[in-house]
């Protein structure tokens, strides 16, 4: 049977917050649906126990799936779940769960009753505890982003919590150039232009996308560092512009 709903979650050395509940708490929450489910945590080649812990997890719930994968940074990760998810909506969340699963709710009927074919979550507004320097990102990296590549009327681009339906999750993650190859990598990479690609080629192709406000709070990682991840994203953008001019992301 089809479940109604995929979460993909991605995992790279997630053993800490796998200890401390966070897949448990996404199952407490899909446990009391009435629809059909399954989440599929995809391990981006973890080297501390973070598979050992999803297996045992799967043990005793076998709606959790493990998608174990080399590394490859988070983005060619979400990439493998989003493409292997079988569900009518398919939903990727971090699983930190800086935004909680309940969010979902205020998303799901903007697919199922108001056509939507893409919902985005945005922190706007509600960056609690984000240093100074995280939340002054936000701002600058959408007006880069804006006047090189037109995306108009998002405010949030970079929230780990998007949910689209099945055939325009796969239309799109099938197109995209950028980050479409799988490519071994080494170390964490909070990857921005992955998103950016995301949401271009979805505007581009002309699916119609809600962004809704959702809650968030600030996990601390070492994975961002606002310096060299503000330029790997401009990099990013620029490569997204030239990839447009070419033609590359015609169907």
């Amino acid at each position: 049977m089809t479940p109604h709903l995929s979460v993909v979650i991605p995992c790279y050395n997630e053993e800490q917050n796998i200890r401390l509940g966070a897949l448990d708490k996404v199952a407490r929450y899909m446990e009391k649906q009435a629809y059909t489910w399954e989440v599929l945590v995809v391990d981006d080649g973890s080297s501390d126990k973070s598979r050992e812990l999803i297996k045992q997890i799967i043990k005793t719930n076998s709606h959790f799936h493990l998608l174990a994968n080399e590394h490859q940074g988070k983005a060619g990760t979400v990439v493998a779940g989003m493409l292997v998810a079988s569900g009518e909506y398919i939903l990727f969340t971090d699983l930190d769960q800086a935004t909680p699963i309940y969010e979902i709710e205020k998303m799901m009927p903007l697919l199922t009753t108001k056509n939507y074919d893409i919902v985005i979550g945005s922190r706007k507004g509600r960056r609690t505890g984000a240093p100074f320097l995280r939340r002054l990102m936000g701002p600058g990296f959408m007006l880069i982003r804006n006047i090189i590549l037109g995306l108009e009327g998002l405010e949030d681009t970079q929230c780990g919590f998007k949910i689209f339906k099945k055939n325009v999750a796969h239309d799109i993650f099938h197109r995209l150039v950028l980050y479409g190859k799988q490519k071994l990598t080494k170390g964490s990479h909070v990857t921005a232009g992955f998103d950016v690609e995301v949401l271009f080629i979805a505007q581009k192709s002309g699916y119609k996308i809600k962004e809704v406000p959702v809650n968030w709070h600030y996990v601390d990682t070492r994975r961002v560092s606002p310096l060299v991840d503000s330029w790997d994203a401009l990099k990013d953008i620029l490569r997204i512009r030239l990839n447009s001019i070419k033609g590359e992301y015609e169907k």
